[in-house]
């Protein structure tokens, strides 16, 4: 066995910098339950969701949670952080051990285009080794729409993906199958933390290497705390997802490249979708007179 014992904290977000309640929250969570290794928040859940809320990195966020993390002598992944970085803002997870130390940042690939226009999308994955335990990747809300980057991680030896979200829309139940669907896909334990308040509809899921649901929290504030087993990736990927399909071997023996992922590849049909804007109005009914136009 390759156990890991890994909490998820679905804040009830505010607005602004609330890093020093995170704070107290996660030394509360550990404290009640110190057999946890490893903690994770939902996405941009401590410093702010607005992109004013930016800071430099390093800075005052990641000093405290580097020293907390030290303190509780856990894994720590604080969600996100916007990072001031030259005229650029980007949506940053930072990875701490259990010493203090930065392992590494990611920078979310995919903003939630169109409507994160000042965010900068990231271009290197994260993948980082918990020793004697397993390799981990880091991947960022609207990122796993995209099943390129999972992959770009599972290539990478990643077994678990720490995948913080702020999702306080209609689609999160569509979130739910995906999350489910990528951990089958690529039989690995997907962990998804999303936020309650303004930083989201809840609703945080653990989903294991056979697509089986571990755990789905409610709306509302909630903490959870499970033990994973990593042998279970390693098992599921040599003999098939109970015991049937072997995906990630079909897909490194297959007979063909996808044409479309060459550099430098167009798609007419993708082109001829239009532009990535902000939808209009599908009807003007019903608005003559009061601001709209004929």
């Amino acid at each position: 066995m390759r156990p890991f014992a890994i909490a998820g904290l679905q804040l009830d977000v505010r607005r602004g910098d609330d890093t020093e309640r995170a704070a107290a929250q996660i030394r509360a969570s550990v404290k009640r339950f110190p057999w946890t290794q490893m903690v994770v928040l939902s996405e941009l859940a401590a410093t702010g969701h607005e992109p004013r809320d930016a800071q430099p990195l390093p800075g005052p966020a990641e000093e405290c949670f580097a020293a907390l993390a030290a303190e509780l002598g856990v894994w720590l992944i604080p969600g996100s952080i916007y990072e001031q970085c030259g005229g650029a803002i980007y949506n940053t997870t930072p990875v701490f051990d259990p010493l203090g130390r930065l392992v590494g940042r990611y920078r979310k690939m995919f903003p939630f285009q169109p409507y994160e226009p000042t965010i900068t999308p990231g271009s290197e994955p994260l993948v980082f080794e918990v020793p004697d335990v397993g390799r981990f990747g880091i991947s960022i809300c609207y990122d796993l729409w995209f099943p390129e980057t999972t992959r770009w991680l599972v290539s990478e030896g990643a077994e678990v993906i720490i995948h913080p979200s702020l999702t306080d829309t209609i689609d999160r139940d569509v979130e739910l199958a995906i999350v489910r669907a990528t951990a089958a896909q690529n039989q690995c334990f997907v962990f998804d933390v999303n936020g309650a308040g303004l930083g989201g509809n809840g609703r945080s899921v653990v989903v294991g290497p056979a697509g089986d649901v571990l755990h789905v929290a409610g709306p509302d504030e909630e903490e959870f705390h499970l033990e994973i087993d990593l042998d279970r990736v390693s098992r599921s990927r040599r003999l098939g997802l109970r015991g049937l399909g072997q995906p990630l071997k079909s897909l490194r023996d297959r007979a063909f490249e996808f044409p479309h992922y060459a550099p430098g590849a167009k798609s007419p049909y993708l082109d001829s979708l239009g532009p990535l804007e902000l939808p209009a109005r599908g009807s003007r009914a019903g608005i003559q007179g009061h601001g709209g136009v004929d």
